[in-house]
């Protein structure tokens, strides 16, 4: 079998991408992944190694990965019970699968000399991250329009929909970086939530606390609790009702400050959470592993890059393997998506809308769901 390794400097292609049952897969491709031995690694076999902090493969596929040269150290191959060092390069190729995405277009809306902006779908990442490379925004739209390079000037969660900026060189990155951190930009999304939204604007003032591990956030009310301090970082958020149908409401939400999942936890924080948001509506949520991922974490986990669109093969099962070549040692395969992805995921009901700055303003037209009826 004729393998090609690709390396983050192979740019995504159109032909990079299948789309099938609604979903935008990439096809399966050979990479290089490379990390440095840590301290708390040193000491350890290459195998003991990988098998105990990288928990997505199982210990056999390690030895036999090992033994193959798939797993190297500074670029040697070396037997399964070589001891690593502190500080050693080491080298993970893998048949990398790619968790698959809404098949939405990312739609231009704008095309300046220095800036692209562009309708965002749910569920595609902005920029490389996790196990997302080629299935996100950037990626897409270099793939598909050329557009390369791209400075993404903010992020939107993947879930999340909506305006998204991009400059297209560094230097008006920065300018839009200054802009921000000077508080000279407004930024404003909507949302539909569960129940009536009162009237007025609502001005929701509590810390946010993220646990990284259980992939959630917190609101925090106060500055003290007796004795101990409150955790999380200062944040606020002002919310005006735009519509009702006495079941959900569509709201304007204003984050003054920028914190992971704020608008989503200052929502839950007045009663009137997303209406689809599972992650916080969900009463009992536990930790998640690499296996069994929800739509919220697959971004967050690496492991250690050729792909088609193929708009006509949309009604293949998911098991069908005739777009892309199976490897015998890929756990893997032969599905497209990584093994223990979730693929029943939908978009958040949290849209951008508007972005305003000195002398400039960008927007995006509004979802569909938000128009009650």
């Amino acid at each position: 079998m004729e393998i090609v390794w690709q390396t983050p400097a192979n740019p995504p292609e159109k032909h990079d991408y299948i789309v099938r049952d609604g979903r935008r897969h990439v096809r399966p491709y050979y990479f290089e992944f490379i990390s440095h031995v840590k301290n708390r690694w040193a000491g350890k076999t290459i195998v003991d190694l990988f098998a105990e902090e990288f928990k997505g493969r199982p210990y056999d596929y390690y030895v036999s990965a090992v033994k193959c040269g798939r797993i190297q150290v500074d670029g040697e191959m070396v037997p399964v019970s070589y001891i690593v060092k502190s500080s050693q390069k080491i080298s993970h190729f893998v048949h990398r699968h790619e968790p698959p995405v809404m098949a939405c277009d990312v739609s231009i809306l704008q095309k300046e000399p220095d800036v692209v902006t562009v309708c965002k779908p749910p569920s595609a990442p902005v920029h490389p991250c996790g196990q997302y490379r080629k299935n996100t925004v950037v990626g897409i739209l270099q793939a598909e329009h050329g557009l390369a390079p791209l400075f993404p000037v903010h992020r939107l969660d993947r879930l999340v929909s909506g305006l998204l900026i991009l400059a297209r060189n560094a230097s008006k990155a920065d300018l839009f970086r200054q802009q921000i951190e000077a508080g000279k930009v407004h930024k404003q999304y909507i949302a539909k939530v569960i129940g009536v939204f009162p009237e007025g604007e609502q001005v929701v003032d509590a810390n946010i606390n993220y646990n990284a591990k259980a992939g959630r956030s917190t609101a925090e009310a106060g500055g003290r609790c007796g004795d101990t301090p409150i955790k999380g970082k200062a944040a606020c958020t002002k919310f005006t009702r735009i519509s009702t149908n006495g079941t959900h409401s569509i709201v304007l939400c204003e984050p003054i400050t920028g914190r992971t999942h704020q608008i989503r936890v200052h929502l839950l924080y007045t009663g009137h959470p997303i209406a689809n948001d599972m992650l916080y509506l969900s009463e009992h949520v536990t930790d998640r592993s690499t296996e069994g991922m929800s739509a919220d974490r697959a971004a967050a986990f690496s492991g250690h890059t050729q792909t088609t669109i193929t708009i006509e093969n949309c009604d293949k099962s998911e098991n069908s393997n005739e777009d892309f070549s199976i490897d015998p040692m890929c756990t893997n395969c032969p599905n497209l998506a990584p093994k223990g992805y979730d693929g029943d995921e939908e978009g958040l009901w949290l849209h951008c809308i508007r972005y305003t700055g000195p002398e400039w303003i960008y927007e995006c037209p509004h979802p569909e769901w938000a128009s009650l009826s």
